[in-house]
């Protein structure tokens, strides 16, 4: 890892763009990658930020995935995507099998019981399986051993594959910033095998699920159905999943992003029988307890605080004590209130700056779903008459603040409009689909963001 001291605690101010590797052309780690490695350094661009590189379940979110742990195959090359059923003898796949078997062997063990069962979520498995009596569970280990070693040789090739983009990009002067929900998936490897940690019934149900309450985003809030932490019991066992989980994004990524940060706090726990999110009630957590669990472990580390929607004195309290950086974006900044802490005015050196996230839309197709009078307040708060500019503009806006880190979708860079949105939050359809054709890339763009990054004093020397 990049020593935490050379990226979020120094006085430099650097730049990155965010692009999932799910939206490279070939939507795969592989040579697309590296070339996509290449722009970057000529463009000057010195951090990629990526989505959740997970498992997605049908919906393809990359929050909601089978595994907190495990890397989504379909990133494979088709080179690297046929499974090999026995397992090799290599050191190299030995040192990392043992350093990630902890997580390694249950999700195996739960994708291959998964097929054998349909696809049917865990909790709809027959019981000694749901139940995991461990008699059912050797026998079915030695039945479908050749499975089984197949899922686990296919996790070191995509482990292996991200090594070396991650070895690529260090020697390109490119740091990686990776993405953790806060939640995991109900049907996954994690929930399955660590049921005491989870708020479930005596049939593996969730009696609360997660979610937030009514926002910008949407009016009914959003019910994202994930169970909720059984925070006592990982606090009795020294928060060791949640430490585990941490480590291994750290061990992927120089940064990583606790989404829904807030959630450290305080939850918005839904009663499982409720199908929206306006019936709930905010719960407070041991995040606290949680993240001097980790400092005490490993000292200070590169975590980002997403602490975008409803954000109260005690979630700034406790970013603010554990030294996080918070995130800023610009497309919420144009309102009358002046604390807004999306205004430029406002954004500090703890902060990341974005024109817009993942679950934004474009900025050009943001401003065009503006009304008129919308329009011209966006133009005159940063001092433009042509609408052609806006999306410049604020990328330029975004540099010029003073936030440590600007992060600028490559659709901005692009100049797309909302049929290159990534994502509509409270919706499941047609998401997470937007891919780059190479041929979308002026053959000038890069030269051109560079020269943003010098005015801005954005580029520095590679570490």
């Amino acid at each position: 890892m990049i020593p935490y001291s050379n990226i979020m605690q120094g006085a430099s101010r650097i730049s990155g763009v965010l692009l999932h590797p799910t939206s490279l052309p070939s939507g795969k780690l592989d040579e697309d990658a590296f070339r996509w490695l290449d722009f970057m350094a000529a463009a000057g661009l010195q951090v990629w930020q990526v989505l959740p590189l997970g498992v997605p379940q049908d919906n393809l979110s990359p929050y909601q995935c089978y595994s907190a742990f495990a890397i989504n195959p379909a990133l494979l090359d088709d080179e690297n995507h046929a499974s090999q059923v026995s397992q090799p003898h290599d050191a190299s796949f030995q040192h990392w099998y043992t350093q990630e078997q902890y997580w390694l062997d249950d999700y195996a063990l739960f994708m291959a019981l998964k097929q054998q069962f349909s696809s049917r979520a865990w909790y709809d498995w027959e019981e000694p399986y749901k139940q995991r009596n461990p008699e059912a569970l050797a026998a079915f280990k030695q039945q479908y051993a050749e499975l089984i070693q197949g899922i686990i040789w296919q996790q070191y090739h995509l482990y292996s594959r991200w090594y070396e983009l991650r070895d690529y990009a260090y020697d390109q002067g490119i740091y990686l910033f990776g993405d953790m929900p806060i939640f995991v998936a109900h049907d996954s490897a994690d929930v399955w095998a660590n049921q005491h940690y989870f708020l479930l019934d005596e049939q593996g149900m969730p009696t609360v699920v997660a979610g937030v309450p009514p926002d910008y985003f949407s009016e009914t809030g959003q019910r994202w159905g994930n169970p909720h932490y059984n925070w006592q019991a990982m606090q009795e066992n020294g928060f060791d999943w949640w430490l585990s989980r941490l480590e291994n994004h750290l061990s992927l990524f120089d940064l990583v992003r606790i989404d829904h940060f807030r959630g450290l706090e305080a939850v918005w726990e839904i009663d499982a029988n409720h199908e929206t999110a306006e019936h709930g009630q905010w719960q407070k957590v041991l995040g606290e307890q949680l993240l001097e669990s980790l400092q005490n472990k490993m000292g200070n580390v590169p975590i980002v605080a997403e602490d975008l929607g409803i954000i109260t004195a005690e979630v700034n309290a406790l970013r603010e004590r554990f030294h996080l950086p918070g995130m800023s974006v610009l497309q919420f900044s144009f309102d009358a209130f002046d604390d807004n802490p999306h205004k430029p005015k406002n954004i500090g050196h703890d902060r990341i700056v974005y024109t817009g996230t993942h679950d934004n839309d474009t900025t050009e197709g943001w401003f065009q779903s503006l009304d008129k009078d919308a329009q011209n307040h966006v133009m005159q708060a940063l001092e433009i008459d042509n609408p052609d500019k806006l999306t410049d503009t604020l990328i330029e806006t975004a540099l010029a603040t003073e936030a440590q880190l600007a992060i600028i979708p490559l659709q901005d860079f692009l100049q797309l409009d909302s049929t290159a949105r990534m994502n509509v939050p409270g919706t499941v359809d047609d998401n997470w689909q937007w891919q780059l054709k190479w041929e979308q890339i002026p053959e000038n763009l890069a030269v051109d963001i560079r020269k943003k990054m010098l005015a801005s004093g954005r580029l520095i020397r590679k570490y």
